[in-house]
C-alpha cells in the first residue's frame, strides 16, 4: 500500500466513524489543543473529557492560565496524575502569554516545558494544518503493527524507525483530519487488546495481520522488578476537624500538592510530634494500603491522630496549613489522600 493509498484509506474510514466531537475539537485552535494533548500524554480520552472541560471553563484562554496561581492549577488536575505536567502546563502558558503569540514551528514548541517531538507535532498539524508526524502511543501500535516493526518501541533503534515511517505516511492535505484518524484508529481499533483487525481501513497490507502477529507487536517493554516502598502517612485532625498538610517540593513524585505528613516509619513518630509541638489524645492506625505509580509501589499506613489545638510554630508560612476538607477547595491533593479524607468524612 501506497502512502497516498494508505492515507485515502485511513481518512475514508475517519470520515464514517472517526471522532469529530471532542471538546478540544470545536474550536480545534491552538490552545485548547495544546492543553488536551498535555493531558492525553498518558490518559485516555475518557478520563480527560470532564477534566479538559473544567480547566477551559476556568482558564478560557492562555492570559487567564498564565495568571493562575499554580496551586489553584494543581487543584484543578488532582486525579489526573503525572503532575510534572501541570507544572510545565503553567510555565509554558507564562512564556507564551509574555512572548504575545502562540508559536507556531516545530523548534519554537519543543523548546517549550512539557512539550517533546509528538505533542508538538500535534499541536501543528490539529491546530495550524501543518504537514508534521507524530508518534504519541497509539500512532507507535499502530506503525509497529502495519509493518510488522520488532523491538520495544521506546529503544533508540526502534524509535527512529517509527518515526522515519510516520513521516513518510503523513500527508501534506487534510493533515489535522489524518492526525486525529490515526490516534483514533489506535485508540478504537487497532487496541493493545482485542483489536478489532476486521473493522481496520488498514488490514490488507497490515505485516502483523498477514503473520498472525497481532498480539506480540508492539514488542512489550522489558519489564524490571518493580520495588516496593513502605511510607507512614500521618493524619493529624486538631478539635476543630482540620487536617494538617503540608506542601511537597516542587518536584518529584505529586510535587507541588498538599499532602499529609510523610514519615519513613512509625519509630519516627515521636521526634515529629515533638518537633511540631503537638500533644496527641487519640491514636488509630488504619490498615496498609498500595498506591502504585509508574516505577514502583507504595505502601503506606495511614495514622489518624487526634491532636489538640498545637502552638502556632507548627505552621511555617506557605508549606503548612490546617486544613477542613469538608468545606475547602483550590487545594491540590494527592489522589491517595484525597480518598482517605473522603473516607474519614463519612466515617
Amino acid at each position: 500500500m501506497t502512502p497516498t493509498n494508505f492515507q485515502q484509506n485511513l481518512l475514508t474510514w475517519f470520515d464514517l466513524y472517526g471522532r469529530k466531537d471532542l471538546p478540544w475539537q470545536h474550536p480545534a485552535t491552538a490552545y485548547p489543543v495544546w492543553v488536551s494533548e498535555i493531558m492525553l500524554q498518558q490518559t485516555q480520552v475518557v478520563t480527560v473529557i470532564p477534566y479538559f472541560n473544567k480547566f477551559i471553563q476556568q482558564y478560557p484562554d492562555i492570559q487567564a492560565l498564565a495568571n493562575a496561581p499554580l496551586d489553584e492549577v494543581l487543584s484543578l488536575w488532582a486525579g489526573l496524575g503525572y503532575y510534572a505536567r501541570a507544572r510545565n502546563l503553567h510555565k509554558t502558558a507564562v512564556i507564551i502569554n509574555q512572548s504575545g503569540h502562540f508559536p507556531d514551528s516545530l523548534a519554537e514548541l519543543v523548546a517549550l516545558p512539557g512539550i517533546g517531538a509528538s505533542t508538538a507535532g500535534a499541536i501543528l498539524s490539529i491546530a495550524f494544518n501543518q504537514s508534521q508526524a507524530i508518534l504519541d502511543g497509539n500512532v507507535r501500535r499502530v506503525l509497529a503493527r502495519y509493518k510488522a516493526v520488532q523491538g520495544w518501541t521506546g529503544g533508540t533503534q526502534v524509535n527512529k524507525q517509527l518515526w522515519e515511517i510516520s513521516a513518510r505516511y503523513t500527508p501534506e492535505i487534510r493533515v489535522a483530519d489524518y492526525t486525529q484518524a490515526i490516534m483514533d484508529l489506535g485508540a478504537t481499533i487497532c487496541t493493545r487488546s482485542k483489536p478489532r483487525c476486521t473493522e481496520c481501513p488498514l488490514q490488507s497490507d497490515c505485516l502483523a495481520l498477514q503473520q498472525q502477529r497481532v498480539h506480540e507487536l508492539p514488542t512489550a517493554k522489558p519489564r524490571k522488578k518493580i520495588l516496593v516502598k513502605q511510607s507512614v502517612f500521618i493524619i493529624a485532625i486538631n478539635e476543630d476537624q482540620q487536617i494538617l498538610l503540608e506542601k511537597r517540593a516542587p518536584t518529584g513524585i505529586w510535587g507541588g500538592l498538599w499532602s499529609v505528613p510523610e514519615l519513613v516509619n512509625q519509630t519516627e513518630l515521636e521526634a515529629w510530634l515533638v518537633m511540631k509541638s503537638i500533644k496527641v489524645t487519640n491514636k488509630q492506625s488504619l490498615p496498609i494500603r498500595r498506591h502504585t505509580f509508574s516505577h514502583y509501589h507504595l505502601d503506606y499506613q495511614p495514622i489518624v491522630l487526634t491532636v489538640q489545638n498545637p502552638t502556632n510554630n507548627v505552621l511555617e508560612a506557605e508549606t503548612t496549613l490546617w486544613y477542613k476538607h469538608r468545606h475547602s477547595k483550590n487545594i491540590a491533593l494527592p489522589a491517595p489522600v484525597k480518598q482517605l479524607f473522603d473516607e474519614l468524612n463519612k466515617d
